[in-house]
């Protein structure tokens, strides 16, 4: 874990829960592409950086979620980088509670307080064109979470965040975070057509043809769909059809499960529900989804 691979003449990345986009710039400057989830991957990032006798200009937030970036705080700290994020996820990054007040819904008790969902805050500027290094272009990949952007190195390496997941996770998790679905499926009907170099997602191995994974990832999507309209024939409300999921799909409900999965099923609902296939009702102070 946290070994560098390089994949072209100036373009790597971390091995790490999360990959870590690193792409060598002028001089002995780099920039990173997220991270990591914490001050520990901060450390063994800069720990590679002293080793190649590197000196870390910036880092480039795909979007917030804190295994993206748990590693600012530590490494800006460290190395007076300057920090950038796209859109909303820029606001996140600078004030992290966001993201488990967010998945909760409330004000989030200690149980979701902790670093794989709240990170430390870091002084994110936003992202804009001008920020980025000459030959880069950022690439808006919206649907698993706010304003999450992907990036393309001058020689065509494409980083690609959190856009997809790599079967292995998909067939042990199931049921994927997102955050808008129908987003979501256009990102990946996107990506599937995109040309790279390389693509280097965050949290599945990095490809040359992407088209085959994005489309897996789009199937799943769809089957998660119609079967929360299957378990929707008779009126049904929040808290037992994710009981039906999570039993149907072999899930173990803990806190961290309840927000995630939670958060995207409801995501699904309002999906279903915008595509006019799911109602619903209010019977005995309760909210029931049905199929329409």
């Amino acid at each position: 874990m946290f070994e560098l691979v390089q994949v072209s003449d100036r373009c790597y990345y971390i091995q790490s829960p999360a990959k870590i986009g690193l792409v060598r710039l002028d001089g002995d400057e780099v920039c990173l592409i997220d991270s990591g989830n914490d001050k520990d991957a901060g450390r063994k990032v800069r720990q590679i950086l002293d080793r190649n006798g590197w000196t870390l200009r910036a880092i480039y937030n795909t979007h917030a979620n804190a295994d993206h970036i748990g590693g600012n705080r530590y490494l800006q700290a460290q190395t007076g980088c300057r920090v950038y994020a796209p859109g909303i996820d820029c606001a996140i990054t600078r004030n992290p509670i966001l993201e488990p007040a967010f998945l909760y819904g409330g004000y989030p008790c200690k149980d979701l307080r902790h670093k794989f969902l709240l990170a430390q805050e870091s002084d994110a500027e936003p992202l804009t064109d001008a920020a980025l290094p000459e030959g880069f272009s950022s690439i808006p990949l919206p649907g698993h979470f706010f304003d999450m952007v992907g990036y393309r190195a001058p020689d065509g390496t494409v980083y690609l965040a959190d856009c997809l997941s790599g079967r292995e996770t998909l067939e042990k998790y199931r049921i994927g975070f997102i955050y808008d679905v129908a987003a979501y499926l256009d990102t990946l009907e996107k990506v599937k057509t995109m040309e790279a170099r390389l693509f280097i997602p965050a949290h599945t191995e990095a490809t040359e043809d992407i088209a085959p994974l994005a489309q897996y990832n789009i199937d799943q999507v769809k089957e998660i769909g119609e079967r929360i309209v299957r378990l929707c024939e008779e009126p049904v409300c929040f808290e037992a059809l994710l009981q039906k999921l999570f039993t149907e799909y072999g899930l173990t409900m803990n806190f961290e499960q309840y927000v995630l999965v939670g958060s995207t099923v409801r995501s699904y609902l309002a999906w279903l529900r915008d595509a006019g296939r799911l109602t619903v009702s209010f019977q005995d102070n309760l909210l029931l989804w049905s199929c329409a």
